[in-house]
């Protein structure tokens, strides 16, 4: 009996729903964009991208012990890997990476995954520097908070942004997000206590869906 799920199936009572998958493509200005499963050997390419992008991150991510190029160097990603990896088999998290004509271009992960009566998680989603202002990141919202409202089996996505975050927040916008309200002293980022928005979607208010919406108003194309 394959008791495997399949990205194009859903079962309400899987330990995992909704994982593994691959989702897209979805042409955007950038390129096109895709979603897959992250994956051991992605550690070369997570590395690289994250150690030349320092600048472009850090000031966004929470405050973590050690330097850096530790944190992000080579031999830290398989721990991080096996890590994510657990959680999504046991339904908590669906950890995917941002593929832009085929290579690596950052990650996007749906976390903290409440099922029962709540069926609710958070995305968060990074981006490599020379995809930045392409669509990319709406793309990859748009793509996993559909599959995660539909065969993932949840019922609500939160993102929190730092009110300083414009981009990340036109990304949030774009792919339909509303603003709930601020989180004061939210999150311990670049090493104090950060103020954030809270957005959130329910399934009810994605109509068609995300992807959809983006088609229809012109900011992507499938193919």
């Amino acid at each position: 009996m394959n008791t495997r799920v399949q990205a194009t199936t859903y079962d309400i009572e899987a330990r995992h729903p909704g994982w593994p998958a691959r989702l897209g493509p979805l042409k955007v200005g950038a390129g096109v964009v895709g979603l897959r499963p992250i994956r051991l050997r992605d550690a070369g390419d997570w590395s690289r991208v994250r150690l030349r992008d320092q600048a472009h991150l850090e000031k966004w991510e929470p405050t973590a012990p050690g330097p850096w190029r530790d944190r992000n160097g080579f031999w830290s990603w398989p721990p991080q890997w096996m890590a994510l990896r657990g959680l999504a088999r046991r339904g908590q998290c669906l950890p995917l990476v941002i593929t832009v004509d085929g290579e690596f271009a950052g990650q996007i992960t749906v976390g903290n995954v409440i099922r029962a009566s709540l069926r609710s998680a958070w995305v968060g989603y990074w981006v490599s520097s020379t995809a930045v202002g392409g669509g990319v990141a709406t793309a990859a919202v748009a793509l996993l908070v559909d599959h995660a409202l539909t065969l993932g089996g949840l019922h609500r996505i939160e993102a929190t942004v730092r009110p300083e975050n414009e981009p990340s927040i036109r990304v949030l916008t774009k792919a339909g997000f509303r603003q709930e309200g601020l989180f004061q002293r939210y999150l311990d980022v670049a090493g104090d206590w950060r103020d954030h928005f809270c957005f959130a979607i329910t399934a009810e208010e994605t109509g068609p869906g995300l992807v959809a919406r983006l088609v229809q108003q012109g900011r992507a194309e499938r193919v």
